[in-house]
């Protein structure tokens, strides 16, 4: 489904924005969306990093402890984006967890944390042996990848959907600069 033309259209089609104009101002007006902004790129790094340490362990054995406490610092990192993305959407959106507008994305971030969490109890409790541990570390990691896509289409959708207002504010700001030409050729249509 392509993205609304702007947002008096979709919700003249019954399908509501991404954001409401007053979501879009409390979204660009709080610190909380640079917060995230900063958190989102740091995480996925952390990831990259843990990722590599896993495989390299699963494949030659070497790198166990690196391995291990990697996965732990990226779940202290999702806690962390977690609980700031609850607090940004109360402050965008009046709730802090499954608003309609990223409720599939919140779901599945529930699976991630469980995951993660399931990971860091096994390594902690000493029930689980290596080889659930890092199945689990993957089985978690595979869930955040699809959550990040997620994350990263609605953020494409939200860019895509504001392009219709930004160029409705440059053809105004062409209007008035063209002055009465183009009330003239409003005119003439």
């Amino acid at each position: 489904m392509s993205p609304p033309e702007s947002a008096s259209a979709a919700v003249a089609s019954g399908v509501r924005p991404l954001y409401t104009p007053e979501e879009r101002a409390r979204r660009d007006s709080t610190k909380w969306t640079l917060v995230q902004g900063i958190l989102a790129p740091i995480q996925f790094v952390v990831f990259g990093i843990s990722l590599y340490f896993v495989l390299d362990y699963i494949y030659t054995g070497q790198n166990y402890d690196l391995a291990i406490w990697s996965v732990v610092v990226k779940t202290l990192i999702l806690y962390t984006i977690m609980v700031t993305g609850a607090i940004w959407e109360k402050v965008v959106f009046g709730q802090y967890l499954f608003h309609e507008s990223f409720f599939w994305e919140d779901v599945f971030s529930m699976l991630v944390i469980v995951l993660h969490t399931l990971y860091v109890f096994g390594l902690l409790t000493g029930i689980a042996d290596d080889g659930v541990l890092f199945a689990t570390a993957l089985a978690a990691y595979a869930a955040y990848v699809v959550n990040a896509a997620q994350f990263i289409w609605k953020l494409r959708m939200a860019r895509l959907s504001s392009q219709p207002a930004k160029q409705a504010v440059h053809a105004a700001d062409s209007d008035v600069v063209a002055g009465a030409g183009g009330a003239e050729l409003a005119q003439a249509a």
